[in-house]
């Protein structure tokens, strides 16, 4: 499979968005002027259209109620598992409203959950969330690396290749041990044994 873009009505983020014939698209409301200004393929139009104000005129568009217990992004997710994608990636899920970012936060450590890869690009910014394993970053990657306890406890907690190294440590939600590490030219890794982690990438 291959992957499952997913454009939202929130800041479109850094870098370039290339789908390739397997990869699924899909434009969340006001998503679809990003897709339009940058001249990209949407598969699927979804949304209530409220930030948007009008509904597109795109063959395969699909309206949303108002009332319902996803989001837009929420809605493209499930609709990209369904379809058997694995690999997520979210522009457009931040610089809005902040409980929008929360709830796109959670989506993320939903993916995880489900053994699943979610990225969310921002403007110089990326999240990521891991749960009961690790993610490896090669020697090119650059800026602030903070790593964030989701749940009560994060145990076996492994920072490596970092500026400050962790070893075997225990992180909580009461207390931000892993805020502004720093890549610093090296292969590096975070892990964690058991628990769920959020990974957030901010250039320097």
């Amino acid at each position: 499979m291959g992957i499952c873009y997913i454009v939202g009505a929130g800041e479109f983020g850094d870098g370039v968005l290339r789908p390739s014939e397997d990869d699924l698209v899909i434009a969340c409301d006001g998503g679809y002027v990003h897709c339009v200004e940058r001249g990209l393929r949407m598969d699927i139009v979804a949304g209530d259209f409220d930030s948007l104000g009008y509904v597109p005129k795109h063959p395969r568009t699909v309206r949303l109620r108002p009332e319902k217990d996803d989001t837009d992004t929420g809605w493209a997710v499930k609709e990209g598992l369904k379809r058997g994608y694995r690999e997520f990636v979210i522009y457009g899920g931040t610089g809005g409203r902040i409980s929008h970012t929360l709830a796109n936060i959670a989506l993320l450590s939903d993916l995880a959950a489900r053994g699943c890869s979610g990225l969310m690009i921002g403007q110089k910014t990326w999240y990521r969330v891991i749960c009961n394993g690790g993610i490896s970053f090669d020697s090119t990657e650059r800026g602030y690396l903070s790593v964030f306890c989701l749940g009560d406890e994060a145990k076996g907690v492994f920072e490596e290749g970092l500026k400050y190294g962790l070893r075997d440590a225990l992180l909580t939600k009461e207390y931000p041990l892993g805020v502004s590490n720093e890549f610093i030219g090296k292969q590096s890794r975070v892990s964690v044994r058991e628990g769920t982690l959020l990974l957030i990438r901010e250039e320097v």
